[in-house]
């Protein structure tokens, strides 16, 4: 009888182990997904991430290195402003902020 005991403790401290577990990594999942939806999960476009939220769309390449060229954005190789980062680019058309998010992240990440 007391093995059964013993047994039967040991899965119950599995069991709550194993929920621990899970909740750890449902929160880990929500954090992921809330980083994932906000704008610049990683920090890198700085304060050019919140004026991205507020510029008019659709708008080209040209009309926001005229508006926010000068903003730094975090490289591999240090800052750049936009203005460099979107220079070998040709002028395109964006619809969002998501786009124009993606582009810069596509090409500090080259």
């Amino acid at each position: 009888m007391p093995d059964d005991k013993r047994s039967q403790d040991e899965n119950e401290d599995d069991e709550q182990r194993q929920q621990s577990e899970r909740r750890k990594e449902e929160v880990r999942d929500r954090t992921n997904e809330d980083r994932a939806m906000s704008g610049d999960p990683g920090g890198r476009l700085g304060d050019l991430d919140e004026a991205l939220q507020t510029q008019n769309y659709p708008t080209t390449t040209d009309e926001l290195v005229a508006a926010y060229g000068d903003y730094e954005i975090e490289t591999q190789d240090g800052t750049e402003s936009l203005e460099e980062v979107l220079a070998p680019t040709d002028n395109q058309t964006y619809d969002s902020a998501d786009d124009v998010r993606n582009r810069i992240l596509g090409l500090i990440h080259r």
